[in-house]
């Protein structure tokens, strides 16, 4: 299982994770004042296993009989996953309560995901990925109808069920498909024999249903039915969770599974799938978000645009495609964590404050949550030299590089749109008075969620290189 000690000590951070699990079911069974303990311990947790995989990035190995992979790329997911997981229980501790849906399990189960997620990440078979998206999704259709009081919630769980076990039948085929033809279900095995797969019919048609199933993970058109009404029912913070580092884990598999396609001529078998999912999902998600009156209903539609100009640095099926995706995930994370956070703090009771109206007038109320909105939503937009600029700048540039100009300037139209309606809410705050006043909630572990989120979306822009230089080392 590990030829060394090094290579127990490179699983540390799912170690840390699943230990996490299980210690807080006992605070959960045996502590009377698990829902003040569990949020904090949590996020120990997740900085602890984060951190850890930052600090052992550059050591790499492949362990547990060649069905899991550590350090590098791997790693830096990892540390995505476990930090934004921790912002999401930063945001979550008054929210949680202000619902009066403060159960213990909520925070396990958002550990689980990241459990979940990290099998994912670092995925060497398909089973492991398999075995990952599976936890992930459970803990999610379970969190999506968490505030058990809400019929939109209730709703919104059994159609995030329904439709992601069809996705999963996508996927389970098209794995059974890609077993059948290569004999393995080893990515090295599957990708040393690619060139000769490749001529086989049913391995293309497996690889393409492994794709249809993620494609609706990731909320790419056409497979983005469930978006809106599960973003709109859930609770906020996990619809953060579901849009950021849920998104993240399902690239972070696409990527570790499809590593041949990103290499010289295979490229082109799947690249007309990947363009056309990046183009649909771009121009539709930016086109019909301007008709929304719900501000989550908006970030959801937006949400589907992301998924397109992340597609664009997989279409381009270069390294330099690659490292530009990973560091949209990571600035889209931290944007996204902070726009649903200001969300759960405006949001009265009842779903009150939802409307993209009731923003009206809060630069004047309410001038420093207002000015991190307008950072956030600038970010979003793509403007400089915020983090969000700079994601879109190196998934373009790749697709120009590899011959894809078109797909950057439908890209950058996209962008051009999107802009109106992440600037409509700026503009409700500053130059329109509201009809009625919204008092947003106080919420001291809330704001630092906020705040460090809206940092590292700065500190993304200012200093691209650093992230970039991180990823590309391991690529």
């Amino acid at each position: 299982m590990f030829n060394n000690i090094q290579e127990f000590y490179n699983i540390i951070p799912l170690v840390i994770i699943g230990s996490g699990i299980v210690l807080s079911v006992f605070i959960e069974i045996y502590s009377q004042k698990s829902e003040s303990i569990l949020p904090w311990f949590s996020i120990l947790i997740f900085l602890s296993a984060g951190f850890y995989s930052l600090l052992t990035v550059s050591q790499q190995s492949i362990v547990l009989q060649d069905m899991l992979a550590t350090g590098g790329r791997t790693n830096i997911f990892f540390f995505l996953f476990n930090i934004g997981a921790a912002l999401v229980c930063l945001l979550s501790v008054d929210y949680v309560k202000k619902y009066g849906m403060n159960y213990g399990e909520y925070y396990i189960l958002i550990q689980s995901s990241v459990l979940g997620m990290m099998f994912m990440a670092g995925a060497k078979s398909l089973f492991m990925i398999f075995l990952g998206l599976e936890i992930m999704s459970v803990c999610f259709y379970v969190l999506a109808g968490v505030n058990r009081k809400k019929e939109k919630a209730i709703e919104a769980s059994l159609k995030y069920f329904l439709l992601g076990a069809f996705a999963t039948g996508f996927l389970v085929y098209g794995i059974a498909l890609i077993y059948g033809s290569a004999h393995s279900t080893s990515i090295d095995v599957i990708t040393a024999g690619f060139p000769v797969l490749s001529t086989n019919i049913v391995f293309l048609v497996g690889i393409l249903l492994f794709l249809i199933g993620f494609s609706f993970k990731i909320a790419a058109f056409p497979f983005h039915m469930w978006v809106p009404d599960v973003y709109q029912g859930a609770p906020t913070t996990v619809s953060g969770l579901f849009s950021t580092i849920g998104k993240a884990a399902a690239f972070s598999a696409i990527i570790a599974t499809l590593t041949a396609l990103f290499s010289g001529e295979n490229q082109s078998l799947f690249l007309p799938y990947l363009s056309v999912l990046a183009v649909f999902s771009m121009l539709f998600g930016s086109i019909v978000a301007i008709a929304q009156s719900d501000i989550k209903r908006m970030l959801a539609y937006s949400s589907i645009a992301h998924a397109g100009y992340i597609l664009i640095g997989l279409a381009a099926g270069t390294s330099t495609g690659i490292a530009g995706v990973i560091f949209y995930l990571t600035a889209y994370t931290f944007m996204n964590l902070a726009a649903f956070g200001i969300i759960s703090i405006v949001e009265g009771e009842n779903d009150a404050n939802l409307s993209i109206d009731s923003y009206a007038g809060l630069g004047s109320r309410k001038p420093f949550l207002a000015a991190l909105l307008s950072i956030v939503m600038f970010a979003l937009a793509g403007i400089p030299p915020l983090a969000g600029f700079f994601g879109k700048y190196y998934v373009f540039i790749a697709a120009i590089k590899s011959g894809l100009t078109w797909l950057a300037i439908v890209g950058i139209i996209s962008s051009v749109i999107s802009v109106y309606f992440y600037l409509r809410i700026v503009v409700l705050m500053y130059f329109k008075e509201g009809e009625q006043e919204t008092i947003p909630a106080k919420s001291f572990s809330g704001m630092l969620g906020i705040i460090i989120s809206v940092l590292l979306v700065i500190l993304l822009g200012i200093f691209p290189g650093t992230l970039l230089d991180l990823i590309t080392s391991y690529l």
